[in-house]
């Protein structure tokens, strides 16, 4: 897979609505991914949205998720810029250079779902996710 880069929005307890608004806007494919379904089956926030992502056949990504478990509603930017794909050294050198001189939030590290995944700001105060999908080998 190459690399993309696109905007993912965070939402207070709403995603899966907005997720399903903006797929009858665009069109394509939408895949919602619950809390629950990522080893929190018990907790309060089971049936909100950790992971979506909307696949427009015009070629337009979008994803989003509700904030995470912790977090105060409003908590940080509503938004993030994503970049995903497998070519680990590619991705791991944006993330160098966009955490360098700016705050790491989640290290770039092995994730519960499998992925190795980070969080940071750059020095201009913008938002990046980096998330490194498994090869199949």
């Amino acid at each position: 897979m190459v690399s993309r880069l696109n905007p993912y929005l965070t939402f207070n307890g709403d995603a899966r609505q907005a997720m399903e608004f903006y797929k009858e806007v665009f069109g394509g494919s939408l895949n919602l991914h619950t809390y629950g379904q990522f080893g929190q089956a018990d907790a309060p926030n089971a049936d909100k949205i950790m992971h979506g992502m909307l696949e427009t056949t015009s070629g337009f990504t979008l994803m989003g998720a509700d904030n995470p478990p912790g977090t105060e509603a409003g908590q940080g930017q509503p938004f993030s810029v994503s970049l995903s794909g497998d070519d680990d050294a590619e991705l791991r050198g944006y993330w160098e250079k966009l955490s360098a001189g700016g705050s790491v939030s989640v290290p770039l590290e092995k994730q519960m779902w499998g992925d190795v995944f980070g969080m940071c700001t750059d020095r201009f105060g913008v938002p990046w996710m980096v998330n490194i999908g498994r090869t199949e080998s």
